[in-house]
């Protein structure tokens, strides 16, 4: 992705998107049921590459089929290119882990810039440990073969009732998660840093104590006067 957009969206927050796409008739963006294994106190950015689990049946996910090198939950983690997030179709279905620590730790050491299951994470207390972004619907202890077979990669695929192409766009806070379409995300961060920047300059005035009135939204000119001083003196 464009790094300059990358960096834009660093400094934004999930909210400030979802407001963004809603002006452009994108209502349903933010991934549901699914939240921060803990928060890092910094925004997950990347491109989504994707794993699909479907129903797993008793006969086709033993245990020995780990050992399988094509396995496509294994090859995931391992193709996974630096830089992007690997978001998982889990089917919402946490009762059986989507990954657990071991496997997030290589997409990690391999350059991973986060994770999104809409299922759970076993081992979700090391996972909080590591130094990558990890979003999950909450722990789940057995492992995927139980409830889940890895079928597809890199395809697209529903997560936490959200549609996410390849390559789009995933941009997670210490709240939640946001797809954004590839094709717009240069548009959305640039509109995203413009309404941040407004909003610091909203709050500031509202801890000050003056009234939403005409601030939020800006409806009385002056306040978009103040605004533009306000930009000048502290270089937004």
């Amino acid at each position: 992705m464009n790094p300059e957009t990358r960096e834009k969206l660093m400094g934004v927050s999930v909210a400030t998107l979802c407001s963004a796409l809603f002006k452009r008739g994108l209502k349903n963006q933010t991934i549901q049921d699914v939240r921060p294994v803990r928060g890092k106190g910094r925004n997950m950015v990347g491109p989504a590459f994707t794993l699909r689990y479907m129903p797993a049946r008793e006969d086709r996910n033993p245990m020995s089929i780990f050992r399988n090198a094509d396995h496509p939950q294994r090859v995931a983690v391992e193709t996974c290119p630096e830089g992007h997030v690997l978001v998982m179709d889990s089917r919402k279905d946490a009762r059986a882990a989507s990954a657990g620590d071991i496997l997030i730790t290589r997409l990690m050491v391999r350059g991973g810039a986060g994770v999104v299951t809409d299922g759970g994470f076993r081992d979700a207390m090391r996972i909080a440990e590591l130094d990558i972004p990890a979003y999950h619907s909450r722990p789940s202890s057995p492992t995927n073969l139980t409830l889940h077979e890895a079928i597809d990669i890199n395809v697209p695929i529903g997560c936490g009732d959200v549609a996410v192409f390849p390559g789009d766009i995933m941009v997670g806070d210490d709240d939640s998660v946001i797809v954004i379409p590839a094709e717009i995300a240069d548009e959305i961060a640039d509109e995203a840093v413009e309404m941040t920047a407004y909003e610091d300059f909203v709050v500031e005035r509202v801890k000050q104590g003056e009234t939403i009135i005409g601030l939020y939204p800006a409806t009385r000119e002056e306040n978009l006067a103040l605004f533009s001083e306000w930009r000048k003196a502290n270089g937004r």
